[in-house]
Formats: structure tokens, C-alpha cells, sequence
């Protein structure tokens, strides 16, 4: 089954039991309705009575609280299931084509110093990031977006690990789109950051009173006891018991201030913290066979289990939540000295959490850059694991490579197979030139963050990625286009000092000046840049440029089909011979047919 059909499948099973939900809790509220209306008859009857209506209004009474129980896992199940056919429908829009309009772009990432940003579509409107992005959290994100390097990593150790952890995302699909939907269920870019903050602070300490919690329930048991045993007087027996939970409620009432201030914190805690529950009990409960993905699970198991630690958290928040009904709060802290209990418990928690809330948040941003990385070859008909070369001599070789951004049925496959020099791509307008070079320069940023590509087989080596594609003149800083290019190439010449592998792209040189300085200019940058250790690939329409030394030259052609221009976006060995600027002007009706 190919991945459409999958998606495609697994949308249908979940719209058919949410159906099936739906019916389910139609009967459920019926029936809850019925139960609660036959207790209120049994209880009128015993009224009258009759005593067998007391027993029968409790069993009614026990039966609507499960129905209640029922009606609240069916409303979990379903608003799992609603987040789940999102993220199914996030799949298939972008197999389709149309995942422009997902909302998280990653804007934010650009970075002004980093023009390979905007030149390859990393970051922004119709990038790589909006299209692969599946992280919910803040640290997800940025965790994501940080793996997005034009410098290759030291080592492609770590990097090949990641790759291992991507590949069985992309065996275990339903997992991924478990994970997925239950981090939907949290609020869009949730920051962690001040919850670990607060809980790395210094716990409150218990002051020697709270030790009472020990003494209440052992005395009242001790004077029970005694007292049917007729060791000490029936009536002081009743004037203990009667005493103590006087004195211990007057002693929670007088510490009430000092509680409510340590368990304050704990409304947000529950609130951001029960939503990973379902996450952790997932990996935890998973056998999975990469080291990264196992790393995960190891980092959410060391020492205590994350999911058993916020599960108990979320017991703890109920039995805190209780606190507010008058008869619990008063019953519960004249017996038991509630209040003290949990504020004991939640200290407790908050020390082992603090020590590891960090490593188990830091697992799951991990998990959702691989999760982020399979969804290229969950939505790809086509797509390879990159081989990483650590040769120190420059190289790229691609077999069928085509564009992320472009949907399946229109993106062009290519090969390629270069080494250090430089190559002159040449080709009429809207032949394809810039989408080649933004397809091969953003497949070795996503080969370095350890994504699958989309290519039947694709190899390369390290080399740092320096682009000059987008460039605009600056008028608040005075720079022309020519010039703010002129810094881009500089840029790329104090680098190549260093002395450090390159893959230079360049696209239209000096395309914002005259021809005369554009061809000075890009004859000394081309020479300049034309190293062993370098990869350059420069576009242009100035066919003097192809008859360098030292260069090779490839091109992509047009046809046309009566009056109307065609392109195969096909690249091709030589040079280009054509140009298609007139015919372009005639289509635009600026320039009248002769």
C-alpha cells in the first residue's frame, strides 16, 4: 500500500468510528438520563417507606457515575480521534500539493546573517520547515529549526544515528500519527521553559508541624482500639475522638495560607504536564530498535518512569481539586489532615520531577524533530536515506532528485554528479535554472539534518552551503543589488580562506549591473571561487562566461508547440543556444508581434 492509500485508509477507519462514537454516546446520555431519574424515583419510593428503594436508588446511583465514567472516555476517545484525522489531513494535503496554508512557517527562525535561509526556502511562507514541521512545543520547534545547518556537522556519526531513528518513524507510520495527534491536544507552540524553571527552584520546606499528618490517624485508631477493648473509659474514648478532629481541622484552618502557597503551583504544573502523559506512556510502552528512538525511551525511563510520575501527579491534582468542596475539605482535614498530606506529596513529587522534567521534556523535542524528518518520506512517492561521505574531496551524485515544494506529479527528477570546480548553468527564463540549484543546495541542509531526500539515491560530502540567490538592494543601509551581492561573493571568498570544503550557489551573477561590469565582475568571482576544495554552481545568461577555463557547462532548454512555450526542466550537458526574452515580452503583451 503506497502512502496515499494508506492515509487515505486509515482517514476512512477513523471517520467510521467516530460515526460509531457518535451513536455510542447518544445511548450513554440516554441511559445516564434514565439511571438518574429512576434513582430520584427510588429514593421518593423509600420516602414512603419502603427500604428496598434505599438499596435500589444506590445501585442506580453507582450506575450513573460509571455511565458518567463511560460518557468521558467516549469524549477523550473522540477528541483524539478529531486531532488524529488533522493530522491525517496534514498528510495527505501536502502528498496533494497544497500544504501552503499550514500555519506554522517558521518565520520566526529567519535569520538576517543567514541568507541561505530565504535563498532555499528553510524558513517562511512555502518552506521546508512549514512543510515538514509536526513539532507542537516551542522547544520542538526550535530544536527543529537548530538542525537546519549551511555548515555540515564535525562528525556524521550523530547524524546517521538520526537518520536510523527517521527510518523506523517511517516503518511504524501509526505510531507517528499517535504521537502526533496526542501532541495536538496541546496548545500550538507550548514553551515548557518557565515550568522547568519553577520546578528547578528550591522546593518550600515543611515546617516540624506538618509531622502531624503521622500522629492523627495512628491516635484516633490507638483510643479506638483501647476503648473496645475497655482499657480506657468509654466516655474519655468519645471526648478523643471527638477532640482530635476538632484540633486537627483548627490546625489545617490556622496552616491553610502556608498550604495553599506550596500548592499553588500546582494548577499550572497539572495543567501543561497531564497532556504528556498519554505521550510518555506510548514511548515508554514501545520496543523500538534504533539507538536514537531507544535513547528516547531509555531518557523517559532512567531512574522513575515520566508517565507513572504524571500520573500520579494527576492524582495528586484531584485529590487537591477536592479541597474546594466545603464537606470534602472539612471531613478530609478533621480525619486525615489533608492539606498536609498533599502538600508533603507535592514536594515530594516536585524533587524527583525537577531532576528529571528537563531530560524527559528535551526526549520528546527530540521525538518530534524525527517525527518532523519522516513526514518527507511519509508524503514522498519518491525519496532515499542520503549517504554521507566523509572523503575530505568535494562531492555530490543524486540519482532522480527533485524539489520538496513541488507536489509529487509536477516535480522534475534530475541527476547529478559533481565534483570540485565550477559549473555555468544557462537556460532560457522559467527554464528551471534557480528551482535546480534551491532543489540540490536544500537537499544537503536536509541530508545534514539527517532527513530522507527526495531522490532514488543521493550522496555528499561536507560542504559548508553559501548561496547568493535572493538579493535585494537595502535602501536604509544605501546598498545597490550589485552591491549587496558584491557582499554576498565576499562572504563566500573570506570562507573559502579557511580553506574548508564548499558548495557555492549563485544564481543570474551580478545580475543587478551593467553588462559590462557584470561580466568583469563575475569572470574575477568565478576565478576566484573555482577551487579543489569547492563545489560552485553559477546560473547566468551571458553565454561569455561558458568559454572560461576551467569550468563545465550544463544547460535547460524550451520547445514550443505552435505559439506556445514549453519546458521539460530537464538538465542537460553544454551550453544553452537559445533565449526566450522576446517571446516572453509578446506572451506578456508588451511587445507587439511583428
Amino acid at each position: 500500500m503506497n502512502n496515499k492509500a494508506f492515509y487515505d485508509n486509515e482517514r476512512e477507519i477513523d471517520l467510521d468510528e467516530q460515526k460509531r462514537l457518535y451513536r455510542r454516546e447518544k445511548k450513554v446520555i440516554f441511559a445516564r438520563t434514565a439511571v438518574f431519574i429512576a434513582s430520584i424515583f427510588g429514593i421518593a419510593w423509600s420516602a414512603d417507606g419502603n427500604h428496598y428503594g434505599y438499596i435500589g436508588a444506590a445501585i442506580l446511583i453507582m450506575i450513573f457515575f460509571s455511565l458518567v465514567g463511560r460518557h468521558e472516555d467516549i469524549k477523550r476517545r473522540q477528541k483524539f480521534l478529531t486531532s488524529r484525522l488533522n493530522v491525517l489531513n496534514s498528510y495527505i494535503v501536502r502528498s496533494r500539493g497544497t500544504w501552503r496554508t499550514r500555519s506554522t512557517t517558521g518565520s520566526n527562525y529567519l535569520d538576517e546573517e543567514r541568507p541561505q535561509d530565504v535563498d532555499l526556502y528553510i524558513f517562511g511562507k512555502g518552506s521546508i520547515f512549514q512543510y515538514i514541521c509536526a513539532a507542537r512545543t516551542k522547544r520542538g520547534r526550535d530544536r527543529l529549526a537548530k538542525s537546519f545547518s549551511p555548515i555540515p556537522p564535525d562528525d556524521f556519526s550523530t547524524v546517521r544515528i538520526r537518520q536510523r531513528g527517521v527510518a523506523e518513524l517511517l516503518q511504524r507510520p501509526r505510531l507517528s500519527l499517535d504521537l502526533e495527534a496526542l501532541a495536538r491536544l496541546m496548545p500550538n507552540n507550548h514553551d515548557t521553559t518557565p515550568l522547568i524553571k519553577s520546578l528547578e527552584e528550591t522546593s518550600p520546606e515543611l515546617s516540624k508541624i506538618f509531622y502531624l499528618r503521622f500522629i492523627s490517624i495512628p491516635l484516633m485508631l490507638a483510643v479506638a482500639i483501647l476503648g473496645s477493648a475497655q482499657i480506657i473509659d468509654e466516655v474519655l474514648t468519645l471526648v478523643i475522638l471527638s477532640i482530635v478532629p476538632v484540633i486537627n481541622l483548627a490546625i489545617a484552618f490556622a496552616m491553610l495560607s502556608r498550604t495553599s502557597e506550596i500548592l499553588k503551583p500546582l494548577k499550572m504544573l497539572s495543567k501543561e504536564l497531564r497532556l504528556y502523559h498519554a505521550i510518555f506512556e506510548r514511548l515508554e510502552s514501545t520496543d523500538f530498535n534504533s539507538s536514537s528512538m531507544r535513547k528516547i525511551r531509555d531518557a523517559l525511563t532512567d531512574e522513575v518512569s515520566a508517565a507513572r510520575k504524571l500520573k500520579l501527579l494527576a492524582l495528586l491534582v484531584q485529590f487537591v481539586n477536592s479541597r474546594k468542596n466545603p464537606f470534602a475539605y472539612i471531613l478530609g482535614n478533621a480525619i486525615f489532615l489533608m492539606d498536609f498530606f498533599c502538600a508533603a506529596a507535592f514536594i515530594s513529587w516536585r524533587q524527583t520531577a525537577s531532576r528529571h522534567l528537563h531530560q524527559w521534556i528535551d526526549a520528546w523535542s527530540e521525538a518530534e524533530v524525527l517525527i518532523s524528518l519522516a513526514s518527507i518520506g511519509q508524503t514522498r512517492e519518491t525519496y532515499c536515506f542520503p549517504t554521507l561521505l566523509d572523503n575530505p574531496a568535494p562531492k555530490i551524485s543524486a540519482k532522480n532528485l527533485s524539489s520538496l515544494l513541488i507536489a509529487n506529479k509536477k516535480a522534475v527528477p534530475n541527476d547529478i554528479d559533481l565534483n570540485a570546480g565550477t559549473l555555468i548553468v544557462t537556460g532560457a527564463n522559467m527554464s528551471g535554472k534557480t528551482t535546480w540549484i534551491r532543489t540540490l543546495a536544500g537537499a544537503v541542509m536536509l541530508a545534514y539534518a539527517g532527513a530522507p531526500v527526495c531522490a532514488e539515491s543521493f550522496a555528499v560530502s561536507k560542504l559548508a552551503i553559501f548561496t547568493s540567490i535572493r538579493v535585494n538592494d537595502d535602501i536604509g543601509q544605501g546598498l545597490s543589488t550589485f552591491y549587496a551581492e558584491l557582499l554576498r561573493i565576499k562572504s563566500m571568498v573570506e570562507y573559502s580562506e579557511k580553506k574548508l570544503p564548499m558548495l557555492i550557489c549563485i544564481d543570474e551573477i551580478f545580475k543587478g549591473t551593467n553588462e559590462a561590469d557584470r561580466l568583469l565582475g563575475a569572470k574575477v568571482a568565478i576565478r576566484r571561487l573555482t577551487s579543489p576544495r569547492n563545489i560552485t554552481i553559477v546560473t547566468t545568461h551571458d553565454f561569455e562566461l561558458c568559454n572560461m577555463e576551467n569550468i563545465s557547462n550544463k544547460h535547460f532548454q524550451e520547445y514550443y508547440e505552435g505559439d506556445e512555450i514549453k519546458f521539460d526542466f530537464k538538465i542537460r550537458e553544454g551550453r544553452c543556444t537559445t533565449t526566450n526574452a522576446k517571446y516572453l515580452l509578446r506572451m506578456a503583451g508588451i511587445l507587439k508581434s511583428e
